[in-house]
C-alpha cells in the first residue's frame, strides 16, 4: 500500500513524504491518533480505499474537484491490464496461504484492505472483461474474508461478506463461485442453530450448478449438504450424501481454477466424522481419529480444520464417557485456537461438559 501511495502521489503531482514517514502517518491515522488534513493525501486515500471523504472521516471534498477525480479514477481503471488482474488473484492466494498456516489472526485486516482496493478499481472500470475478472477475484477475497470473520466470532460481518460475495459472483457470471459462496454462508446458519434455513441454502447452492460443476466442487457441495442434513437429524440421508461425495472426488484434489477449495480424502473423512457427531452416532470417534491420522501426514492441511477436528474429538470422547481423552483433545484444540485467534472454536469449547461416573451417550456439539 505504501509503495502504491508513493507512486500514485508522484503520478498525480502530489508531494508525498518518504516511505518510512508515510508508513508512520498511515499507522497513526488508522489507529485514530492523527487527522489527515492535506487534500493531496485525502485524495490518495480516497482512491486507494474506494471511499468518500465522509466514510474516511475527512472533511467533505470540494465540489469542483469531484469531476476531475472521477476522470482520474476512470483513467486508473483503464490502466489495469491482465498482469495486474493476475496480481490481484495472486495476492488473494498468498493471503489464503497465510490463512492455512496461521488462521484468521493475522489476515483479516489484510483482506479488508485488499477487498477495498479491488472494489475501488472495479466500480470505475468500463471494460466488461476486466469487470468480470475483478468480480471473480473479489468474490474469492470476500468469501475468504467472510470465513475468517466467522472464525473470529463475528457472524454479522461474515454474513455481509458472503452477501457481497454472491453479488460479485453474479457479476462474474460464475455459477461455481455463487454456489461456493452460498454453501459457505450456510455454515453461519449452522453455527447459529438455524439448521433448517442452512439446508435450504445448501439445496439452492447445489441447484445453481446442477451437474455442470467440476468434480471437486460437486464433492464439496455434496459433503456440505450432508453436514446440513446431519444438523437437522436426517441420519440416513446425511450418510448417503457423504457416500455420494466420494464418487466425483478427483484423484488430484487441487484445482487451480478453484483455489478456494481445500479438500482431500482426509478432509472428507473429518467432515463425515463431524456429521456423525451431530447425529449422535458412536462411530464418530473412529471416523475422526482416522481423519486425524490422514491429515497428520498431509502438509497442505489447514490449521483451522485441524482445530475444529480436535474440538469434535473432545466432544466425541466426552459423549462416550472418556474424560481423559476428552481433556487431551480439548487441550490440543485450545492451544491451536489461541494460536490462530479462533473465537469460534473457543466458544464451542466453552460448552464442553466432561462426563461424570454415570457416563452418557454421544453429545451434540
Amino acid at each position: 500500500m505504501v509503495r502504491y501511495l508513493l507512486e500514485r502521489g508522484k503520478a498525480l503531482g502530489i508531494p508525498v513524504a518518504s516511505e518510512s514517514a508515510l508508513l508512520v502517518m498511515l499507522s497513526r491515522w488508522e489507529n485514530g491518533h492523527v487527522e489527515v488534513t492535506d487534500t493531496g493525501y485525502q485524495r490518495l486515500f480516497r482512491e486507494f480505499y474506494g471511499r468518500t471523504n465522509e466514510e474516511l472521516g475527512f472533511p467533505p471534498e470540494p465540489l469542483n474537484e469531484s469531476a476531475q477525480e472521477l476522470r482520474d479514477r476512470l483513467t486508473l481503471a483503464r490502466s489495469i491490464d491482465r498482469e495486474t488482474l493476475d496480481l490481484f488473484q495472486s495476492q488473494v492466494n498468498a493471503v489464503r496461504g497465510s490463512d492455512k498456516r496461521f488462521g484468521a489472526l493475522v489476515i483479516l485486516d489484510q483482506l479488508n484492505k485488499l477487498v477495498s482496493q479491488i472494489e475501488g478499481i472495479q466500480k470505475f472500470s468500463v471494460s466488461t472483461e476486466h469487470r468480470k475478472r475483478l468480480a471473480a477475484t473479489l468474490t474469492d477475497a470476500r468469501t475468504l474474508a467472510g470465513w475468517t470473520a466467522l472464525d473470529r466470532g463475528s457472524q454479522l460481518q461474515a454474513w455481509q461478506y458472503h452477501e457481497d460475495a454472491k453479488v460479485s459472483a453474479r457479476e462474474a457470471d460464475s455459477p461455481n463461485l455463487l454456489a461456493h459462496a452460498t454453501a459457505q454462508q450456510a455454515v453461519i446458519l449452522l453455527d447459529m442453530g438455524e439448521s433448517a434455513a442452512a439446508v435450504e441454502l445448501l439445496e439452492y447452492a447445489r441447484q445453481v450448478v446442477g451437474n455442470r460443476a467440476p468434480a471437486l466442487l460437486r464433492t464439496w457441495l455434496t459433503a456440505a449438504y450432508g453436514e446440513g442434513l446431519a444438523a437437522v437429524g436426517r441420519h440416513d440421508e446425511a450418510l448417503r450424501a457423504f457416500d455420494d461425495a466420494h464418487t466425483p472426488m478427483p484423484n488430484d484434489p487441487l484445482d487451480p481454477e478453484m483455489p478456494f477449495l481445500l479438500l482431500n480424502d482426509g478432509h472428507l473423512t473429518r467432515w463425515r466424522g463431524s456429521a456423525l457427531l451431530r447425529l449422535g452416532d458412536h462411530d464418530a470417534i473412529n471416523e475422526l481419529e482416522a481423519a486425524a491420522q490422514k491429515l497428520e501426514s498431509t502438509p497442505a492441511s489447514a490449521i483451522r480444520g485441524q482445530t475444529g477436528m480436535f474440538v469434535d474429538l473432545a466432544f466425541a470422547y466426552a459423549a462416550a464417557g472418556d474424560s481423559r481423552m476428552a481433556v487431551e483433545y480439548a487441550r490440543k484444540a485450545r492451544r491451536l485456537a489461541a494460536q490462530i485467534g479462533s473465537d469460534r472454536q473457543r466458544q464451542r469449547l466453552a460448552n464442553l461438559e466432561l462426563p461424570d461416573a454415570r457416563g452418557s451417550g454421544i453429545a451434540r456439539s
